[in-house]
């Protein structure tokens, strides 16, 4: 039987790797900076959609608070999150990139809470959150690691929130997950992450894929997720 992709992943080799990485825009993306734009247009529109197709007392106005998963300088807390959410914690395990966060400038009304300096694969969440989002993190996660991690998401969200996620898709002609050995990440199918939600017993809600990227770079597809 072949080796799942992701039993390749050495959380020591990934830290080693963002350490290495400069705390700017550039650094985050990978040398693609003018993507940053598109992204949050892309997310914001998607949340936006959610909130209409599905009505609560949330649905109008900001959220109260939500969290930014691997969360890295903060781009997406400041330039997305802190227009929809009051107070928006961060999760962070490189400290240099958390430290970032604190002093970043947000784009909303909405400031940074409690800041995490810790792997996805350790967080326990200690709030309520409204939105959790995961945004090019979840790569670092094995499987087994990922369904708990989002089992305790579950745990963590409001009645009315959402837990969404936002990552890159496998391109591989062979339908399966790709190791990178660059920064000890997994790219998953499609197919892999519905798997690993009905394993964590998570609904997706809604999915897309995000539109307006150059061509050449992975797929880019968003999930809405309600325990």
């Amino acid at each position: 039987m072949a080796t799942s992709p992701d039993t390749n992943i050495s959380t020591s080799d990934s830290l080693k790797y963002w350490n290495s990485i400069p705390t700017t825009v550039d650094g985050m993306l990978g040398g693609y900076p003018r993507i940053s734009r598109t992204d949050l247009k892309g997310s914001a529109n998607f949340l936006a959609k959610l909130r209409r197709e599905y009505p609560s007392p949330s649905s109008n106005g900001t959220l109260k608070r939500g969290v930014d998963c691997g969360a890295g300088i903060g781009r997406v807390t400041a330039g997305f999150l802190s227009t929809v959410c009051e107070t928006i914690d961060v999760v962070e395990p490189i400290e240099k990139f958390a430290n970032e966060v604190k002093g970043a400038e947000m784009a909303g009304s909405g400031q940074v809470g409690n800041v995490y300096v810790s792997g996805l694969e350790d967080w326990v969440p200690e709030q309520q959150y409204d939105l959790i989002w995961n945004q090019w993190c979840l790569g670092h996660l094995k499987d087994k690691e990922l369904v708990e991690y989002l089992q305790r998401c579950k745990k963590a969200v409001t009645i009315d929130g959402w837990i969404v996620v936002k990552e890159n898709m496998s391109t591989n002609r062979d339908w399966e997950d790709i190791f990178d050995e660059t920064d000890s990440s997994v790219t998953r199918t499609n197919e892999k992450f519905h798997q690993l939600f009905k394993e964590a017993d998570i609904r997706c809600m809604k999915t897309e894929l995000q539109r307006g990227f150059p061509k050449g770079l992975y797929p880019v597809r968003l999930y809405a997720l309600k325990p």
